[in-house]
């Protein structure tokens, strides 16, 4: 399917049965959401804490924009700036943003909202040893700082050029008096925003069930939810999703497989979209040796992982859809993102040679750690093997292969990134290489760069940092950059609901046909 396809056929009243692959799913018309206005839906990895503050994951983020609002709304479609809790904003000047909040609007607990919460929300982000998750997007914070109950001013200690993406995507504001008392422990259990939806029931990693915020406040970009009720549960296995959306159990599902997404756009109550994203997959090596000595550490090998793989073979067999193989470590759209790097074509003989040259003509056995996609995986370790290099897979839950990534246990890696949706190579690249738990290079030189590229709003001193940065992960190869990613949505037909390109599934703007 080619980038935003969709797939539209007629809702039959009789029931399909249609053999796919080893798999026979029943197809009947998925109407049951829509009878009792609950759109059930279902995605396959735990959510660890439903505290935003504490998970960076892509269910996260989509749980964040339902429950929680921030000061300020990006419209995913034109890129506007829009008031949120806000009603209005003010850049004063390149350290400084003034906010003057609404009036009247109400917590899910019926707390009111003022520039308390704004304050305290921002002071508890600033607070060290909390555990929190998101440094990369609070870490530019100097304070805040209330002038009255609607007026609030938010400081940075530099000029950041991402200040607003931020704030408009990543801060969202906590009932002060209700988080004192609960913390990061009830908030997981018990969430309370201000947003569209409100939270009524939590199994933590099996179901949450949202209910539409009947007082959610006049004049949000977000607009007030249209369906009464959104109850999402996590099921690990596709197979087991598909068969209860094909059944009328679920209503919406995403990250369906290419192939099961072509064959799924074949049933007559079902509509399929393949639409591309701002995640990109990747290899990381362990160049600085964190996890011990490896052969990973020799620039030569981590070279030969890279001639080694086929990845185009990859995206035009398994991948599919709008995927496309890339070369740097950013996605291709993002401000700064740079294509003139030096780039790896698939060469088993160049490969073998790097592989001799560094001292491993017969090859060495590695272990891998991975989370996701083992359809994608598992060809890359075929390719791997044919140059000499057997792996063992260490294969675990998101959270579970991060943490040993940042207590140095990991030489090698197959992992992803969605940049939380931000149009700006500062949502990826620092992260991994600008000196923090997750960077496995330790170059000096990349972190200069990309501390010199984030801390000026100066576009053309940021373009020029980003190409110093980008030139030199690429020409030492501490990553391989293998594509962009896709992904394929499946709904009742009875659903009206479109993606956007930043993979946050806003279902405050769906409804019903």
């Amino acid at each position: 399917m080619t980038k935003r396809t969709t797939r539209r056929v007629a809702l039959r009243g009789l029931a399909m049965a249609v053999a796919l692959g080893a798999t026979t799913w029943i197809a009947t018309p998925a109407l049951a959401g829509k009878a009792d206005d609950t759109l059930n839906i279902a995605w396959d990895r735990e959510l660890p804490n439903i505290d935003v503050y504490f998970n960076n994951s892509r269910e996260g983020i989509l749980v964040n924009r339902m429950v929680w609002d921030t000061l300020i709304y990006r419209d995913p479609n034109t890129g506007e700036f829009k008031g949120l809790l806000a009603e209005s904003f003010e850049i004063v000047n390149d350290t400084t943003f003034e906010f003057k909040l609404r009036k009247g609007v109400k917590f899910h607990n019926g707390d009111p909202f003022s520039a308390k919460d704004v304050v305290a929300t921002v002071d508890f982000l600033l607070t060290p040893d909390t555990g929190k998750l998101a440094q990369q997007t609070i870490g530019w914070i100097k304070g805040a700082e209330a002038l009255d109950d609607y007026t609030v001013r938010i400081y940075a200690n530099n000029p950041t050029p991402l200040a607003t993406l931020y704030l408009a995507g990543d801060i969202p504001i906590y009932p002060a008096d209700h988080y004192a008392k609960v913390g990061p422990g009830g908030m997981g259990e018990s969430p309370v925003g201000t947003g569209p939806y409100k939270v009524t029931k939590v199994v933590p990693g099996k179901e949450i069930v949202f209910e539409a915020n009947a007082d959610y406040f006049d004049g949000s970009p977000k607009g007030k939810p249209a369906i009464g009720t959104v109850h999402q549960r996590t099921i690990p296995d596709v197979n087991t999703q598909i068969v209860e959306l094909t059944s009328g159990k679920l209503d919406w599902i995403w990250k369906v497989p290419a192939d099961q997404a072509e064959k799924l756009a074949t049933l007559p109550s079902l509509n399929v979209i393949s639409a591309g994203t701002m995640r990109i997959g990747y290899l990381q090596f362990d160049a600085a040796g964190r996890s011990g000595e490896n052969p990973f550490q020799d620039v030569r090998v981590r070279k030969a992982v890279s001639h080694a793989i086929d990845r185009q073979a990859i995206v035009d067999n398994i991948v599919r859809g709008a995927s496309q193989v890339i070369d740097s470590a950013c996605y291709p759209e993002q401000f700064g993102c740079t294509s003139d790097v030096v780039k790896y074509d698939y060469d088993v003989d160049k490969a073998k040679a790097l592989l001799a040259e560094a001292g491993y003509p017969d090859g060495f056995r590695t272990e891998i750690y991975a989370y996701r996609n083992r359809e994608y995986l598992e060809p890359m370790l075929g390719f791997l093997q044919q140059v000499g290099i057997e792996t063992d897979l260490r294969y675990g839950k998101y959270a579970a292969t991060r943490d040993a990534i940042r207590s140095n246990n990991v030489p090698f890696a197959f992992m992803t990134w969605g940049s939380g949706s931000v149009p700006d190579v500062d949502a990826i690249t620092p992260v991994f290489f600008g000196g923090g738990p997750d960077d496995l290079a330790q170059d000096p030189e990349v972190q200069a760069a990309l501390q010199k590229g984030g801390s000026t709003v100066d576009e053309a001193v940021r373009l020029e940092a980003y190409q110093t940065a980008l030139g030199k992960i690429a020409a030492e190869a501490y990553w391989l950059p293998l594509w962009t990613y896709n992904t394929n949505y499946a709904m009742s037909q009875e659903l009206d609901w479109t993606p956007t390109a930043d993979e946050i599934p806003r279902f405050f703007f769906a409804k019903w046909k």
